[in-house]
């Protein structure tokens, strides 16, 4: 998707959207060192397994293609944490980048186990291809839950990745369980399918089974403009 970004619609976006977290009581910051995120996140006792794409041991993310969130309550401790990361896909699609285990690990051969594996069956994972910026690792405090949180960070990581990249596809994978709860739907995802990924990674002790979930480069930038002519999310 070649564009240019309007900084200032874009920054009134993410300060709408910044403005409701801090009347959350929620203060959000971005990060760019993903050894600082992997500390962050080993820290969190009632957090999962931080997936190995997040993580500077298993995939190492060059400066400016991939940043992470977190939120602190009134106490300076951490409430919520989300991570993104650019994919070139280019010459792949998704569901092949999931099957080869590439958007876990930089070198699948060396670091994967021999028995890890992720089937992808969405027909639609193979149509994002191009520049893909793909959301996950969220975690948010059991105690900031049921307040529209998710939303508001969903917003942050749209407006963010559009900012930096401008990308052909947002993408993520959710538990069958957020739709089922209506936990997906505060995430404003324009798009769902089943199939997604069936995942096992030994070594990280990773069992899931997960829906995609995505919109298209051009359903980000209307969500961000919209929002800037007086509509959120």
């Amino acid at each position: 998707m070649t564009s240019v970004v309007n900084p200032l619609q874009v920054s009134r976006f993410l300060r709408a959207y910044d403005d409701l977290a801090a009347r959350k009581g929620i203060k959000l910051s971005i990060g760019f060192d993903f050894h600082e995120y992997a500390s962050i996140t080993r820290a969190l006792p009632t957090k999962g397994p931080t997936y190995p794409n997040f993580r500077p041991d298993r995939s190492p993310i060059k400066l400016g293609e991939g940043y992470w969130t977190i939120g602190v309550d009134e106490n300076s401790e951490v409430a919520l944490v989300a991570a993104a990361r650019l994919y070139d896909l280019s010459h792949s699609n998704f569901a092949e980048h999931l099957q080869s285990l590439k958007a876990f690990y930089a070198d699948p051969a060396k670091h994967a186990h021999p028995q890890d594996r992720c089937i992808c069956t969405a027909p639609s994972a193979k149509k994002i291809t191009g520049k893909v910026a793909y959301h996950g690792d969220f975690w948010l405090r059991r105690d900031f839950r049921g307040q529209g949180i998710p939303k508001i960070m969903a917003a942050i990581s749209r407006g963010v990745s559009f900012a930096m990249w401008a990308p052909d596809f947002v993408c993520g994978l959710a538990g069958r369980w957020t739709l089922d709860k209506g936990v997906l739907a505060q995430y404003g995802h324009t798009h769902h399918e089943p199939g997604g990924a069936v995942l096992q990674l030994v070594e990280e002790n990773i069992v899931d089974e997960d829906l995609l979930v995505w919109l298209t480069g051009g359903e980000l930038r209307s969500l961000v403009y919209r929002a800037t002519e007086g509509t959120l999310l």
